[in-house]
């Protein structure tokens, strides 16, 4: 036999059973039954009225199908015979299910992790419930019932199968632990709820960021080492190792970052500042934190190193040399000196000053001068080489700093020469007062040497260099003189034929550009004796430079004659005996008169070139063997008021 009995059914529930069959009467008839097991269901007999028995199986004890689905019962059928006799019939009772189970949630809390990075529908944990129940009674279905965070937003759970997803983006720095909570329920509304906690993970997902507290833009050279620029906060929202930072600064640079306290920095020198070789500074400070990868960040600060007057102006040489042609005009413009000075703005403002100084005596300042400006030197006068040839000073170039810093340098100037001197004849030197000559005997040779002609230029170089030329000559194929050295030289045999009176004109050329030269008049005497040479030269002054004197004595002469005639008479005659005497004194020792030559100090003016005159004499005296020198080396003619001189006090003591 067999029974579906729901596990609802009530105590005292009746089942009817099927009736034993025994062909036996009476005593040996069907007498009862039994019901073995008896655990859950009771045997009733009910007699009939046909004397048969009615067999009821109750149920004494609720049946519950989550214990035990199915049942297995014995009905045995004993008759009343010796031996006893029985039969049996199984019964079999299947426990039909009602919904009278709950969902139990497997645990009361999940935990599980998920990392911030990541993807919507990774599976973070699944949810498990259990129900006794079976078929449609048993069916779970899970829900999350979170309803005042965002978690809906972020996770998602199947409702068939319990298994919890992302749904969104998890961000660690925002919200890092998530509590879900998950009902369990079946169709009959039985339910049970359990929690998911959630731990988001952190992800090196955040770089530093670098707050600037404060900050200096400038900052003076001077600055001691240590001398904070910049304060610094870096803040890293990552966690653990995700969020330690550490900070570094671009290298070779005199800064560097100290660490206070709580991700604070402290940007600080590091060593001496020098604006003239860096003058600012793009300092890149970089934070990185120590995760895997590691992420950093960076800013730039920009500081400019002001300047302090620490360097003195510099000049480009060590010394300095120029030059400038004598006559310059004043103000003519000589040299430009330049320093530099590596300061900034006003501390580098280069001023050029003269210093104090005194050349031979005499104040820098009235020599040059000097632009403060541009160190322009400019000469205040015009210089002569034949009073300075150079000089030497010092500048001062200073600077618009406070105190102000100085250097010196010396300065050299040479002043070039310029032809504007004409040569100078030193020998021989004409007198107005007197007649020079040279004397020659008849008996000279070729390459006589007459005389040389000794002249200077008080130029240098080659403007000094003389040349001698002969320009003119009474008889220009009887002289020579010498191209170097000045020296007058006969080129040939003296004749007889050959003038006593022989005059010669030297010019005297520098080698200047242009050439500058003076001339002298050299007068020669062709002569064995010196009574020769008396008679020739005594009338031998009509050079145009003695006219004036010529005159004179013209005019002296012709009023003396027309008013003492007869006392010139007689005087002429006295000359006349006064000099037959002295012809035959001097002709014995006229060819041996020596030559002194005497240089004076001075110089001379010839060939009318401006200068000064030098003249050579020599003074005769009737009354001495020889000549005497008188402030000159050359031979000395007397002229004839001078020779009548002699003659009255020659005559006189006789």
């Amino acid at each position: 036999m067999r029974f579906r009995i729901s596990e609802s059914a009530a105590t005292g529930a009746v089942f009817v059973l099927e009736r034993a069959m025994d062909l036996d009467v009476e005593i040996n008839g069907l007498q009862t039954y039994t019901l073995t097991p008896t655990d859950n269901f009771s045997l009733k007999l009910q007699s009939q009225t046909d004397g048969s028995k009615l067999v009821k199986m109750v149920l004494q004890k609720p049946l519950d199908r989550e214990k035990q689905e199915h049942l297995s019962l014995v009905l045995t059928a004993i008759d009343g015979g010796d031996p006893q006799l029985s039969g049996t019939a199984q019964i079999h009772i299947t426990v039909l299910d009602v919904n009278d189970n709950a969902p139990v949630c497997t645990q009361e809390i999940y935990k599980a992790s998920v990392t911030e990075n990541a993807l919507k529908g990774t599976v973070v944990t699944t949810v498990r419930a259990s129900d006794l129940d079976e078929g449609s009674n048993g069916k779970i279905a899970y829900a999350i019932t979170n309803t005042l965070d965002n978690v809906p937003e972020l996770f998602e759970i199947n409702e068939t199968n319990g298994v919890l997803r992302l749904s969104g983006d998890t961000d660690y720095e925002r919200i890092n632990h998530f509590q879900i909570d998950v009902q369990a329920r079946d169709p009959g509304r039985h339910s049970d709820t359990c929690k998911v906690i959630v731990d988001v993970i952190d992800v090196n997902d955040n770089k530093p960021v670098i707050n600037i507290m404060s900050k200096s833009n400038t900052l003076s050279e001077d600055s001691k080492p240590g001398t904070a620029v910049t304060m610094l906060n870096v803040q890293d929202s990552d966690s653990g190792e995700n969020g330690k930072v550490q900070c570094s600064i671009n290298d070779n640079i005199p800064f560097k970052l100290k660490s206070t306290n709580n991700n604070f920095f402290s940007l600080v020198t590091d060593g001496d500042l020098d604006r003239e070789r860096v003058s600012d500074y793009n300092i890149s400070v970089t934070c990185a934190d120590e995760g895997v990868p590691s992420l950093s960040s960076s800013v730039t600060l920009s500081l400019q190193i002001t300047d302090v007057n620490d360097n003195a102006p510099v000049f480009d040489k060590s010394s300095y040399e120029a030059s400038v042609q004598e006559n310059n005009t004043p103000g003519f413009s000589i040299f430009t000196v330049n320093a530099r000075d590596a300061d900034f703005n006003q501390n580098a403002r280069v001023s050029y000053i003269l210093d104090d100084t005194s050349v031979n005596g005499v104040p820098v300042s009235s020599l040059v001068s000097i632009s403060a400006d541009s160190g322009v030197i400019h000469a205040v006068r015009s210089f002569d080489y034949e009073q300075i040839k150079d000089f030497q000073f010092r500048v001062k170039a200073q600077d618009g700093g406070s105190p102000p810093l100085s250097s010196n340098v010396s300065m050299k100037i040479r002043i070039q020469d310029q032809n504007d001197n004409a040569p100078q004849v030193l020998y021989p030197v004409q007198s107005g007062a007197s007649v020079v000559a040279e004397i020659v005997p008849r008996s000279a040779d070729v390459g006589y040497l007459v005389t040389k002609v000794v002249a200077v230029d008080v130029d240098s170089g080659q403007n000094a260099w003389l040349s001698y030329k002969l320009q003119k000559a009474t008889e220009r194929a009887l002289f020579e003189v010498g191209l170097q050295n000045g020296e007058i030289r006969t080129v040939r045999q003296v004749t007889d034929k050959d003038a006593v009176k022989q005059r010669l004109t030297v010019v005297v050329e520098d080698n200047g550009q242009p050439s500058r030269s003076a001339t002298v008049n050299v007068n020669v005497a062709v002569a064995d004796s010196f009574p020769e040479v008396l008679s020739e030269f005594t009338d031998f002054t009509h050079d145009k430079d003695y006219n004036d004197n010529l005159t004179f004595y013209l005019v002296l002469a012709l009023a003396v004659v027309s008013f003492l005639f007869i006392v010139s008479i007689i005087a002429i005659l006295s000359v006349k005996c006064y000099r037959w005497r002295r012809e035959r004194m001097f002709y014995k020792s006229g060819a041996n008169l020596p030559v002194i030559p005497y240089y004076p100090p001075l110089y001379a003016d010839v060939g009318g070139t401006g200068t000064l005159q030098h003249v050579y004499n020599y003074e005769l005296r009737a009354d001495q063997r020889f000549p005497v020198p008188r402030k000159s080396a050359g031979r000395r003619l007397p002229s004839s008021q001078q020779q009548r001189e002699h003659e009255n006090k020659d005559s006189g003591p006789e």
